[in-house]
C-alpha cells in the first residue's frame, strides 16, 4: 500500500496548482490570441461568446483550484497570514502579490460578467478586448509569480 507522507501531499497540491494555471492561462492565451483577433476583424460577439460558453466549464473549476491549492501552499511558505498584509519577507511579498493579482482578476471577470456581456454588441467588442487582454495579462503575472515560489519569492 503506498502512504502519503508530507512530500506525497505537497507534491500533489503543487501539481493540482500547475494543472489549474496550465488550463487557466492557455485557455486565455487561446482566447486572446486565438479567438479576439477574429471576433474583433469580424465584429462578431458570437464568436467570444461560444468560446467563453465552453471554456467556462473547464476554465472556472481551474481558477477555483488554483485559489485552493494556491492558499494551502502559501500557508505552506508564508504561515502567518498577518504578514501577507504587511510583507516582511520574499515569499509573503509573492503571496501579497498574488493575492492581489487574484483581486484584480475577479474584479475584471465581475465587471465583465455584470456589465459588459449582458449588453454586449459588436460596437461594444472594443471594451471586452480590453478585459480578456487585461485578464490574460494576469494569468500570465500568476505563472511568472508562481515561478519565483522555487526561488523563495520576489
Amino acid at each position: 500500500m503506498w502512504a502519503f507522507d508530507s512530500v506525497h501531499v505537497y507534491l500533489v497540491i503543487v501539481g493540482l496548482h500547475v494543472l489549474g494555471a496550465t488550463v487557466w492561462t492557455g485557455g486565455h492565451l487561446v482566447l486572446a490570441l486565438g479567438i479576439l483577433p477574429g471576433a474583433l476583424k469580424a465584429r462578431d460577439p458570437a464568436l467570444l461568446l461560444a468560446f467563453e460558453q465552453r471554456y467556462e466549464r473547464v476554465g472556472l473549476p481551474a481558477l477555483l483550484l488554483q485559489v485552493a491549492t494556491g492558499l494551502w501552499l502559501a500557508l505552506q511558505r508564508a504561515p502567518d497570514w498577518s504578514g501577507w498584509l504587511t510583507p516582511d519577507s520574499t515569499a509573503e511579498r509573492a503571496v501579497t502579490l498574488k493575492l492581489a493579482t487574484l483581486l484584480a482578476t475577479l474584479t475584471l471577470a465581475a465587471s465583465a460578467r455584470c456589465v459588459v456581456l449582458p449588453g454586449l454588441t459588436a460596437r461594444r467588442l472594443p471594451l471586452l478586448a480590453a478585459h480578456i487582454l487585461a485578464v490574460t495579462v494576469l494569468s500570465v503575472v500568476f505563472v511568472v509569480l508562481g515561478v519565483t515560489f522555487r526561488r523563495g519569492g520576489i
